[in-house]
């Protein structure tokens, strides 16, 4: 219940953040990459079939407290899903100091530091039927609309608390950025530094 209730406050201040135009705080060194475009586009239609429904509901129930009913669950899941676009916005993919954030809405919150990236390369993949993370064979992928676009290598095998991998190590992870070329290019160049 509690996490439930964190997730909501999240996707509330998400929703206020990216109204009022002030992104999440991007650490000083670090470079924000976004991954919410192959979504967006989704979402948007889901927005706009609800913002329809909602009139079109009224009209079309008799009853005068299922329609206020209606029209407050469709009001409170039309910004839901605001939020929810607001929230891919507001929590960009980092790469920084202490390695890559990856991030996935609010879902997702993994820093992988430098010491423990082997390699990061630049590679679109689409994902089997079986939802946007899958694990199989060591490598875990965060997809987005159906694929990845970053493929990164781990020095060492991690255990994450991911319910996908059942405490099995992660060798790879593989995830979405809409420019993934620059942020492979970016997170190259911290690891060459540090050569």
């Amino acid at each position: 219940m509690r996490s439930l209730l964190r997730y909501e406050m999240r996707l509330w201040v998400a929703l206020f953040r990216w109204v009022f135009r002030r992104p999440g705080p991007v650490p000083a060194g670090s470079v924000a990459f976004g991954y919410a475009g192959s979504a967006s586009t989704l979402l948007t239609a889901f927005i706009v079939v609800s913002a329809i429904e909602i009139p079109v509901l009224h009209l079309l129930l008799p009853w005068t407290v299922v329609r206020i009913i209606s029209w407050i669950v469709g009001v409170y899941g039309l910004l839901w899903m605001v939020g929810l676009m607001a929230t891919m916005h507001v929590y960009p993919h980092l790469v920084g100091e202490s390695g890559v954030r990856i991030r996935k809405s609010i879902a997702l919150d993994l820093t992988v530091p430098w010491e423990n990236v082997r390699n990061i390369r630049s590679r679109g993949r689409s994902l089997p039927p079986g939802g946007q993370t899958q694990f199989e064979d060591g490598v875990l992928s965060y997809g987005m609309a159906g694929g990845t676009t970053v493929d990164l290598v781990l020095e060492e095998p991690i255990t994450l608390p991911d319910k996908k991998t059942q405490g099995e190590p992660v060798r790879e992870i593989r995830f979405h950025a809409d420019r993934p070329d620059e942020l492979v290019a970016a997170a190259l160049t911290r690891l060459t530094a540090r050569t």
